[in-house]
């Protein structure tokens, strides 16, 4: 790769120094140049709060010896105001070079118009694992009886699945052309038992590969085994669609017996070679139906650690762990690659609370926690953890919060940061 950023219109900063990779896993200086995007509608607030949070934990976690040099780029609304287009070239090539961003929320409207810039931001940077970890903070408002029993971290397989963006339009000439194409098939298929595409469909192709399907698990796995996690459960829907959500579930297998075998227990051989016992040391690897999966982490959230997931179930069983331990206003989640990470909060722009200072930044700020996990900055992480669950205990929140929380003090976004900073130590 070229030393220098090939920049249209961004300006590289003069101050700061790439991540390289090794392995898959990120060499980070003391100084790194990390790209943000603000974010649409609440963005601008969050992102002011969470900067000054993300700085705070690493000034106190390392007295001066690291520190992060921010670079704005521009994606959604604001890049499209600036330069007519919803996500520039500049964009991601700033975030390909220096191996890393972070982002708030973006605006993708449903139906007609753009596609997701997230998606786009995934694909285009081959960020194929997203990572979404969901733990309770104590004192946060929850629906759940016991939500401290949730506890896991969810591996969504970002590239392929029906978000691969491959689908065409009801009665366009290439869905027709598709239509015919797999009719004919059909109808030379003796197993088909005579099904046949109707004519004015929508057509969505759900591609799964082993090669991505492994990948995926890999990185799972290597999480699991560096953080000590020794639970890991395979979610798929492999009962109905057995060539592509079946072939998920044996691929994912596959990699863990062979490439981890000193390292795992699959849940067949706890039962014929260890009687139930877990070995001690070990991770049991297994694997749970998608609809049966998404009842147990209601009512059994504490018998799952980790799962790893396909694209469409990864999406609503992350969203459903989040809001058993307070919603997506606090849900973190990153997007990682062999070459680069985008850290990014998971809910949506709220455009009718921005410029209101009202908005909680904790997505953002536990992002931001996340990216100093992946770049080894553990005790910034600490730092910024710590922060949160001691403003959450002394019941010094914003408004989702303190409304169902009594004696709490309602703050804005700008001093919600400001009491998770203070509560640093």
């Amino acid at each position: 790769m070229a030393d220098t950023p090939n920049f249209k219109d961004l300006k590289a900063p003069k101050e700061g120094a790439r991540i390289s990779f090794k392995d898959g896993d990120p060499v980070v200086p003391d100084n790194p140049i990390v790209p943000f995007i603000e974010g649409d509608g609440t963005g601008r607030d969050i992102w002011k709060a969470s900067v000054r949070v993300l700085d705070a934990a690493v000034a106190k976690a390392f007295g001066g010896k690291r520190k992060v040099h921010w670079f704005e780029v521009y994606a959604g609304e604001k890049a499209n105001d600036k330069y007519g287009t919803y996500l520039p070239d500049d964009t991601v090539e700033a975030i390909k070079f220096y191996g890393v961003g972070i982002k708030g929320p973006l605006t993708t409207p449903v139906g007609g118009g753009f596609r997701s810039i997230n998606v786009a931001l995934r694909q285009v940077l081959d960020l194929y694992s997203c990572v979404r970890p969901v733990k309770y903070f104590a004192g946060v408002p929850s629906p759940m009886k016991d939500p401290s029993a949730v506890d896991l971290v969810i591996y969504r397989e970002n590239t392929e699945d029906v978000y691969s963006g491959i689908e065409w339009r009801a009665e366009t000439p290439e869905a027709k052309k598709v239509i015919d194409f797999l009719n004919s098939v059909l109808a030379g298929d003796p197993s088909s038992k005579g099904k046949k595409i109707a004519e004015a469909s929508g057509i969505g192709i759900k591609p799964v590969s082993k090669f991505k399907s492994q990948r995926h698990m890999r990185r799972a796995l290597k999480y699991a085994v560096r953080y000590g996690i020794n639970d890991v459960a395979i979610i798929h829907k492999g009962n109905i669609m057995k060539y592509t959500e079946g072939a998920f579930r044996d691929w994912c297998y596959e990699l863990a017996t062979t490439e981890f075998r000193d390292h795992v227990v699959t849940e067949d051989e706890l039962w014929k070679n260890h009687d139930g016992k877990m070995p001690k040391g070990k991770i049991l690897v297994k694997d749970r139906i998608a609809d049966s999966a998404f009842q147990q982490i209601l009512l059994r959230p504490s018998e799952y650690k980790m799962l790893v997931t396909m694209n469409l179930n990864g999406d609503y069983l992350s969203d459903a762990a989040a809001a058993q331990v307070g919603g997506l206003g606090i849900a973190p989640g990153a997007n990682i690659g062999d070459h680069g990470a985008v850290f990014e909060a998971t809910h949506g722009t709220a455009p009718k609370y921005a410029d209101k200072d009202m908005i909680n930044p904790g997505a953002v700020i536990l992002s931001g926690a996340m990216m100093f996990e992946w770049m080894g900055w553990l005790g910034a992480r600490d730092l910024v953890l710590k922060g949160m669950q001691g403003a959450i205990s002394a019941k010094t929140v914003t408004y989702d919060f303190e409304r169902q929380m009594p004696g709490a003090t309602k703050v804005g976004t700008a001093a919600f940061g400001d009491a998770i900073i203070k509560q640093m130590g």
